[in-house]
């Protein structure tokens, strides 16, 4: 009796670890649940460009699987450099090389794993017995196998650049105000040599919108079609910690007001592009009995935030790598 009571506390108690939050925050509890987050390549580590949207910056990444670079930066923050220049040019092929898909695909699979035990459905499918705990294995080792047939093939269909040029709109010069696209970005580009057009732009703002929509419905398989598997395990483990406190967060009334473009450059066979989007939205946190934790249901936030999407350079949807926080006023 005492093992079975212990293996649900433990699991939640490793979950709300992984997060590194207390059990009953609340606040920004949309996807993201107002931390920066994710991947952006070899430029995780230095700040973006600001913007029209974030004339301040961006706040530094709080969790990433690419290593943090040595170098101080950021305006203070360790890690990165003041000018937004990447920090892991001279690192070897096993960190600043990682293909962005595969390098969170361990992280995927442990969150929905984790989603799955406080959800009552067990860590794929559950652990019965012993021959239940050898089939696991057997999976473990299946998955291992794969993961590593997909770096080899991965690995040999890199570019064999030094990387992508960088491109940086210069708020006075590249991004007039008074001319927008219909989605609300700039319609003017600059000088990039990643050309982001306005059917990019449209992605960008469709997918905002998706992803808050799957949020809101816990479709998992959704999210794995619109973000990065890393990106994918931070959504279920903060679904799950929600979860396991019978709390579930509800967002609605999403309005896009208006976004630009901090930077667009290529690197390791793939795209990348970083946008500034300022947008509102209903988000409100309830119990199992519908009483409201947090959040107002009438009263909507505005939130500015920079989200990286990726994409192979070959040609492919535009998945969500990165979110990181604006800074206020």
């Amino acid at each position: 009796m005492k093992k079975r009571f212990l293996t649900p506390v433990l699991t939640a108690f490793l979950t709300l670890s992984m997060l590194g939050g207390p059990l009953a925050q609340h606040a920004d509890a949309r996807p993201g649940q107002g931390s920066s987050m994710g991947s952006r390549g070899s430029r995780t580590w230095s700040a973006p460009p600001t913007t029209n949207t974030t004339p301040y910056g961006a706040a530094p990444m709080d969790r990433s699987i690419t290593p943090r670079g040595p170098a101080p930066g950021y305006n203070g923050y360790p890690g990165q450099n003041n000018y937004g220049a990447p920090l892991n040019r001279g690192m070897g092929m096993g960190t600043a090389a990682r293909h962005p898909f595969l390098t969170g695909f361990a992280g995927g699979m442990l969150g929905a794993g984790l989603f799955g035990l406080l959800s009552g459905h067990g860590f794929m499918g559950g652990v019965h017995g012993l021959f239940s705990f050898i089939g696991l294995l057997i999976q473990i080792g299946l998955i291992v196998m794969v993961v590593m047939w997909l770096v080899r093939r991965f690995s040999g269909n890199k570019s064999s650049g030094s990387g992508g040029s960088a491109f940086t709109l210069n708020p006075a010069a590249s991004r007039p105000a008074p001319t927008t696209t219909p989605a609300g970005f700039p319609a003017s580009t600059g000088g990039s040599t990643l050309a982001i057009t306005s059917t990019d732009y449209q992605a960008f703002q469709q997918t905002l919108l998706d992803i808050q929509t799957a949020w809101n419905q816990q479709n998992i398989p959704a999210l794995q079609q619109m973000a990065t598997p890393e990106m994918v395990s931070y959504f279920n483990q903060q679904l799950a910690t929600l979860a396991s406190q019978g709390a579930r967060n509800v967002v609605s009334d999403v309005h896009f007001i208006q976004g630009d473009l901090a930077e667009a450059w290529q690197e390791a066979g793939m795209d990348y592009a970083t946008v500034a989007m300022r947008y509102s939205l209903i988000d409100l946190t309830t119990n199992a009995t519908g009483q409201v934790i947090e959040g107002s249901s009438t009263e909507p936030v505005t939130i500015t935030e920079l989200w990286t999407f990726i994409r192979p350079s070959r040609g492919g949807r535009w998945l969500l790598s990165a979110i990181q926080q604006g800074r206020g006023a």
